[in-house]
């Protein structure tokens, strides 16, 4: 902390005691009203807001959010992400929207436009950013598109090729001196592996 008022004062009033404690006293108070007016700027901005102005903005949206499970940083993303619902909407800016808001390449936005269908498919395990994807979708697709969620998985499938041949033997000829039954049509030799 530091001397702020007590050097503007007479010199002789730094010597008594009252007038010293009282300087004390209001440097305490203008380093909190330092820090009260920082605070008030950065709650203008969502993402550098307070606990306080996060409630504040949620409630004026409408949202209600659970703490236990929901960090500080995903309802910041949540409130940005409502303020940011403005028409005119097109499958570029929603894809854009999704990307922002769970991830660069963990959705993909497509439209069936002979059915009407709007497809989301998703790579999310994360409920709450899930229910805000549905939010998001739900607000800004027209309506005559029917919203289709698809899910995907996020996994390595590994694939062995090798080639192999087989001999086929016939067992009857078509001349007319094979009897049905007697024998299977055709036997299988070995299969042997090419490559």
């Amino acid at each position: 902390m530091s001397k702020r008022i007590l050097p503007y004062l007479p010199v002789y009033y730094g010597e008594i005691v009252d007038f010293v404690e009282l300087a004390n006293t209001e440097d305490i108070e203008l380093d909190n009203m330092d820090t009260a007016i920082e605070q008030l700027f950065d709650d203008q901005f969502v993402m550098t807001s307070s606990l306080q102005a996060i409630k504040r903005r949620e409630k004026m949206l409408g949202i209600q959010a659970d703490p236990t499970r929901e960090s500080l940083e995903f309802r910041k993303q949540r409130i940005l992400n409502r303020y940011q619902t403005k028409p005119p909407f097109t499958i570029r800016w929603l894809q854009e929207q999704l990307d922002r808001l769970v991830g660069q390449g963990m959705t993909i936005v497509s439209v069936d436009v002979e059915n009407f269908i709007l497809y989301v498919t998703t790579n999310i395990e994360n409920a709450n950013v899930f229910k805000e994807v549905q939010h998001t979708v739900q607000t800004v697709k027209p309506a005559n598109l029917v919203y289709q969620q698809n899910t995907s998985l996020n996994d390595v499938i590994g694939l062995i090729e090798h080639i192999s041949k087989q001999d086929i033997t016939w067992n009857y000829k078509l001349d007319g001196s094979w009897k049905l039954g007697e024998k299977p049509f055709s036997t299988l030799g070995p299969e042997v592996k090419i490559k």
